[in-house]
């Protein structure tokens, strides 16, 4: 049995570099075309050869997202764009659409295909026939359970990938025609708009003009939002389902939510491999997942169809922390360089996520300005301070300020 290999999405050129720092082995990212997350940051053909080169100096891989469901007037431009891909030395494309797999093979047969969720492979049978296409792995339909995906897995060779953490989409395998109905921006094409995620009301037919709330909570109702997809429970399950890859969903996602979603799941699979026998489930690991934005948490499909609690949509949970920081350097023996990401002050009590090690909090006494004056807080945007810390704190560790009773 192989090591899963622990996948992350980068939204941009930070998002790669802390995805890579807090441990995943892979990451997927999109470029600036053919991609199905068109409002990412996403990545120019400099910045995915910067990101290429970073990751592999760190022994990690790198994956272009190529899953637009493409049209005619999409193909001119594809067999240059896949060979910029393949002499940057990514190591695989992601695509959906049959066609692009076809050109792909055509155009750079030494750049592995990996094939997306949204092809909404289900079955072992249709694994099989990827597989003769040539594709090297599977991202399987989220709609799997594990006994599904074990039988694929006994029969067939081809490499799977399943995603074990994110958010869900109310459609078959994310292919939402929902976007495009309401706003004209397709799903499938990269632009959708969220509108699962929207507050809706109902009218009856008699009376129209008269809109009754479908009662939730103080912020509406999600009757279409699924609960986010979290498997960290779930660990032994996913490793003896004999899965290649687990599969981070979040492109657009902070650094603060794939810092610590990573880094979790690094902990537990490293954890069971260094000893399966003695492994249990650690309550601090869902206590740190429930510290970045969710919807509330659900297994999805692997045990089944989802019914009760699985399949009841949940607003967002309020957080118990604010992402204020990122620690650029600690050039002084009690002072860290950090850029504000949200406002903090002197008082607050900071809690700081590093790449290694576990969190822990300290009391902010002091803080100054680039130039040494002193301040009693950080208000404006990605303004760089500095910071007495208690102890050496790495370069890009997260910063958060709890935010209870606020």
């Amino acid at each position: 049995m192989t090591k899963p290999e622990i996948l992350a999405p980068a939204g941009n050129l930070e998002k790669l570099k802390i995805a890579v720092i807090y441990g995943a082995d892979a990451v997927y990212l999109g470029g600036e075309r053919y991609s199905l997350r068109a409002a990412a940051g996403n990545f120019s053909l400099g910045e995915m050869a910067e990101g290429i080169r970073f990751a592999h100096q760190h022994g990690r891989k790198v994956y272009v997202t190529v899953n637009i469901l493409a049209h005619n007037r999409d193909l001119g431009g594809l067999p240059g764009y896949l060979r910029e891909l393949a002499a940057l030395k990514a190591d695989g494309v992601i695509i959906s659409d049959p066609g692009l797999v076809a050109l792909a093979r055509a155009t750079v047969p030494e750049l592995p295909i990996h094939l997306s969720t949204q092809a909404n492979t289900t079955n072992w049978a249709s694994a099989r026939f990827w597989q003769e296409q040539g594709v090297k792995r599977i991202v399987l339909a989220r709609e799997l359970s594990f006994q599904e995906i074990m039988e694929i897995r006994e029969k067939t060779q081809v490499e799977l990938e399943a995603f074990v953490h994110g958010a869900m989409c109310m459609a078959y395998s994310g292919r939402c025609l929902l976007s495009s109905y309401l706003t004209g921006r397709s799903a499938n094409r990269g632009a959708c708009t969220h509108p699962c995620r929207w507050r809706y009301h109902l009218v009856e037919e008699t009376r129209p003009g008269q809109y009754m709330p479908i009662e939730e909570d103080e912020r509406g109702t999600y009757i279409l939002s699924p609960r986010d997809l979290c498997m960290i429970s779930h660990v032994p399950a996913l490793v003896r389902a004999g899965l290649d890859s687990w599969k981070i969903e979040g492109r657009m996602k902070s650094i603060h939510y794939l810092a610590t979603v990573v880094k979790t799941y690094r902990e537990a699979l490293d954890l069971f491999w260094e000893n399966p026998d003695s492994y249990s489930f650690r309550e601090d690991w869902l206590l740190e997942l429930q510290k970045v934005s969710d919807r509330g948490f659900t297994t999805g499909f692997y045990f089944g169809p989802p019914h009760g609690d699985r399949e009841t949509p949940a607003g967002r949970v309020p957080l118990p922390v604010q992402f204020v920081g990122l620690v650029l350097e600690h050039p002084y023996p009690d002072l860290a360089l950090v850029e504000q990401r949200n406002r903090f002050a002197v008082g607050d009590t900071l809690e700081v996520l590093s790449p290694q090690g576990a969190p822990f909090t300290f009391r902010l006494e002091k803080l100054y300005d680039e130039s040494g004056a002193p301040l009693d807080a950080a208000p404006h945007a990605q303004q760089k301070v500095y910071l007495e810390v208690p102890e050496r704190i790495t370069p890009y560790s997260i910063l958060r300020r709890r935010v209870e009773g606020d």
